[in-house]
């Protein structure tokens, strides 16, 4: 099983990681990318966000979300990638992508791997406006139901 988890400042290229999960003859690739969102709001609109992180900390966590989804599905390769430091509205912040024989289980960790390293991985993010304003952003409830359903489906047996 080929895992590639990354924590970096760089930007990443999109395709060139898909290619590499489809060279392990897969039938099914599934991926998300996040980007950081723009838009009006009561600010006059996002300009950038910022995310802290401590690299080496961060990515072990990656990693053990990755053994995790590795442990639930059969996959054939799965790439982790997240980036830190400020990035603008446009700018990619996450990747995730899975390879497997079948979509099903591509798909599947696909979602638990992006549910779980927005819960899990240690990272802080503060939304900086183009009034001169900033604010952390707060984990959701939605979050955290979402984090719980796969906590309940691992311990009843289900990936």
């Amino acid at each position: 099983m080929s895992a590639r988890v990354l924590v970096e400042t760089a930007d990443f290229d999109v395709g060139a990681e898909l290619a590499r999960l489809e060279a392990l003859g897969g039938g099914g690739i599934a991926s998300f990318t996040g980007v950081v969102r723009g838009g009006a709001d009561e600010h006059g609109g996002l300009e950038s966000l910022h995310l802290e992180a401590y690299p080496g900390m961060t990515r072990r966590a990656l990693e053990d979300i990755a053994a995790d989804a590795q442990a639930r599905w059969p996959l054939l390769g799965l790439t982790l990638i997240h980036r830190h430091g400020t990035l603008g509205v446009g700018d990619r912040i996450v990747l995730v992508a899975t390879a497997a024989r079948h979509r099903g289980a591509a798909l599947s960790a696909c979602a638990f791997l992006i549910d779980w390293a927005k819960t899990r991985a240690p990272f802080w993010k503060q939304e900086r406006f183009a009034d001169g304003t900033a604010r952390w952003v707060e984990a959701t409830a939605a979050d955290a139901d979402t984090a719980a359903a796969w906590e309940a489906s691992a311990e009843h047996g289900r990936p």
